[in-house]
């Protein structure tokens, strides 16, 4: 992985994952924020099931926030380059109107 700085040459850093590193996945997500850090929990909501379950928390600074959603950006532009768009469905987009999905609180 290469990770380039905002100036300066680019450095190699070496990622390591844990042998026992558990994969969660997430239908489901609620952000919130102070004015110090952004807290984001993975949650997974299954159909017929009243409740939804917080499986991970991930806190970070507002600027490796907006980092992420640049990089989350620029993978998803490439995805859909090579795969096609991602179809999503108007009322997906309401999660205001229809609790499933990803939501932001503010």
């Amino acid at each position: 992985m290469t990770q380039k700085p905002a100036s300066g040459p680019q450095r190699q850093l070496n990622v390591e994952l844990p042998a026992d590193l558990e994969a969660i996945y997430a239908n489901f997500a609620i952000i919130n924020h102070s004015p110090s850090e952004v807290i984001i929990d993975f949650a997974r909501l299954l159909p017929n099931m009243p409740t939804v379950k917080v499986y991970a928390r991930i806190l970070m600074t507002p600027a490796n926030a907006k980092a992420l959603h640049k990089a989350l950006g620029d993978n998803l532009e490439r995805y859909e380059k090579r795969f096609g768009e991602i179809k999503i469905a108007p009322e997906e987009l309401e999660a205001h109107e229809r609790p499933l999905g990803f939501v932001r609180r503010e």
